[in-house]
């Protein structure tokens, strides 16, 4: 109970912080502090607010190493958000761990998933331009959204699941949208999973990158310009430290009142968050976006 007690008051704090002038900041930590704060800050450029903001706890494990004893716990958050007159739930989901010395608390902080990356340098490069003739489909992107919506806080078991999770489930929305898949079963080329294997471009969001920027046959995508020319099902790459290696990957599932997206996503599992990330704990201020329209082949 002491150690639910004390996760309990490092989120109430969260809460505060992010509701209420009250805030009790001095108790959080610094890099938890500055995610809260672009939040507000991301919020306030917009016009918006957290008018309520519920969070519910869960641990995931508990261990002892040394002297200290460390949880791994899981916080879910809606936030209540009124933009004008226009009203919406977010959700995400942040995973952190506890560090305790004596009972008092040593450190807390974001647990960090590391990217799925593949093994052998060569498949970094482009995937694909592709070759032969389109195949035919119609995106259908209320389908991509309705699965967008029904898994942007679980994992579906007909599809292999990666400590980072972002690439494989937008490529499940796409999939959920009758989009095409083709390459298999070669690892380096085109967009798919089958019998228990998968493309690089399915599951890595470098290499699902340099897929829509360049594919030409099956699944296909044109680069826009600007956030909101986005419909819903579009896609949203993220290269946080401007490097020119892709990090991230979400899917538009909604617009708010200035007709700006609003994505969900995994790693961390969010719903209907604003596109631009700032409030991610990977946000850097050199972060890059490539904005991409899922194409009709017909």
């Amino acid at each position: 109970m002491r150690i639910r007690r004390i996760l309990e008051e490092l989120v109430h704090d969260h809460v505060e912080f992010l509701v209420s002038d009250l805030s009790r900041s001095a108790h959080i930590p610094k890099d938890t502090l500055q995610v809260l704060q672009r939040k507000k800050d991301m919020m306030q450029r917009r016009g918006a607010e957290i008018v309520k903001c519920d969070a519910r706890l869960a641990v995931a494990r508990e261990m002892t190493v040394g002297k200290q004893k460390q949880i791994d716990y899981t916080v879910h958050y809606q936030h209540l958000v009124r933009q004008r007159d226009y009203f919406y739930i977010e959700e995400e989901k942040w995973e952190r761990r506890l560090l305790l010395e004596s009972n008092k608390v040593a450190a807390d902080g974001f647990l960090r998933a590391e990217e799925f990356s593949p093994p052998e340098a060569r498949i970094e490069r482009e995937v694909t331009k592709g070759k032969g003739d389109l195949i035919p489909y119609q995106y259908n992107r209320l389908e991509a959204v309705r699965y967008a919506e029904a898994w942007w806080n679980g994992r579906n078991p007909a599809y292999k699941n990666f400590q980072d999770n972002c690439t494989n489930f937008i490529s499940q929305c796409l999939r959920a949208g009758t989009a095409p898949m083709n390459g298999y079963p070669n690892a380096g080329r085109g967009w798919w999973q089958q019998n228990s294997q998968w493309s690089w471009s399915w599951a890595v969001a470098n290499s699902f990158y340099w897929y829509l920027s360049g594919s030409s046959v099956g699944l296909r995508a044109q680069r826009m310009e600007r956030p909101e020319d986005l419909l819903l099902g579009d896609v949203i790459a993220y290269d946080f430290e401007n490097d020119g290696r892709w990090n991230h990957t979400t899917i538009v599932t909604a617009k708010d009142a200035n007709g700006m997206p609003l994505v969900n996503a995994h790693s961390a599992d969010s719903r209907r968050r604003y596109w631009a990330y700032e409030d991610s704990s990977k946000y850097t201020p050199q972060m890059r976006y490539q904005f991409f329209r899922i194409l009709d082949n017909v």
